[in-house]
């Protein structure tokens, strides 16, 4: 079975779209579009803009989801998943992929989730960090002994995972992590706690913005960074959807249980090849892939 998976932040990279702008008249004509719904020309940014224009959160979860989803678009009848899943923000790319959401109100409720997380990141200082080389247990168990906010929020794959929170709660946690044999224990270059209690203000806005959009039943099931089951029901991804921002990416759980459910290729449909890694990682035996187009 064909498992289809889209990249989350950190993926981007300067002139990322352009080939698909260039060589497909339904990329162009989805460009367009989005230009036109963000109110600024997000096309320049991500074609010939700086590495730092395209950092920031307004732009960047835009710019992923735009790559993912028109590259979707534009495999056509071969894009044919049994099972989809997105890490964080690609959640929302294969939400359009498999047919749960419409291309404008996806990229509507993308930009919305960047701008209310921007705003929650001012509201407190807060960081994440990258935990390598220590089981899940040990990292679960030091970040609840820290006092204050820090919690873990990207289970990537075995040995590999973020914790997020306060800066004073994140960088204490290091250094007990480190004391307990983590290989590195790093801040990350991000604006903010993603996936932590501190994304509470985030949750709420995006929560109102769910809600009163469109949700269809999906073409195939996808697997929820919440939940890490196959879920086919339009109310069950809203409600995981609202969930996501606060709560951990089961990453790792949810690709050992796409597995277990006949998963044996995993096709990347995006920028980059970070989620390929990790499936190598959590699953050797699965066959990797980036989507391509002709």
């Amino acid at each position: 079975m064909n498992a289809y998976i889209f990249p989350g932040q950190g993926a981007q990279f300067v002139g990322m779209g352009l080939d698909l702008y260039e060589n497909h008249s339904v990329a162009q004509e989805l460009f367009e579009q989005a230009n036109e719904i963000l109110g600024f020309s997000i096309t320049d940014i991500m074609f010939e803009g700086t590495a730092e224009d395209l950092k920031q959160t307004k732009v960047t979860q835009p710019a992923i989801f735009l790559h993912s989803v028109i590259m979707s678009k534009v495999l056509g009848d071969t894009f044919k998943p049994d099972m989809v899943a997105g890490h964080s923000l690609g959640e929302f790319s294969a939400l359009v992929a498999n047919g749960t959401l419409n291309f404008e109100d996806g990229l509507q409720l993308v930009s919305q989730r960047a701008l209310a997380m921007q705003k929650a990141c001012e509201i407190k200082p807060s960081t994440m960090a990258a935990v390598l080389g220590l089981d899940d247990e040990i990292v679960e168990k030091i970040c609840a002994e820290v006092e204050g906010i820090v919690v873990p929020a990207n289970y990537n794959c075995p040995g590999q995972l973020v914790i997020s929170g306060e800066v004073d709660a994140v960088n204490i946690a290091c250094e007990k992590l480190k004391e307990a044999g983590a290989k590195r224990a790093l801040l990350l270059p991000v604006g903010g706690a993603f996936h932590s209690p501190l994304m509470e203000p985030a949750r709420e806005e995006l929560a109102a913005a769910i809600e009163t959009t469109l949700f269809s039943t999906p073409s195939c099931p996808i697997y929820q960074n919440v939940t890490t089951t196959a879920v086919s029901t339009a109310d069950e991804i809203k409600k995981n959807l609202i969930l996501q921002l606060t709560a951990p990416v089961k990453w790792t759980q949810s690709v050992q249980q796409m597995v277990k459910d006949g998963a044996s290729s995993f096709v990347e449909v995006g920028p980059g090849k970070v989620l390929q890694g990790l499936v190598k990682k959590i699953s050797p035996e699965a066959e990797t892939s980036s989507a391509v187009v002709s």
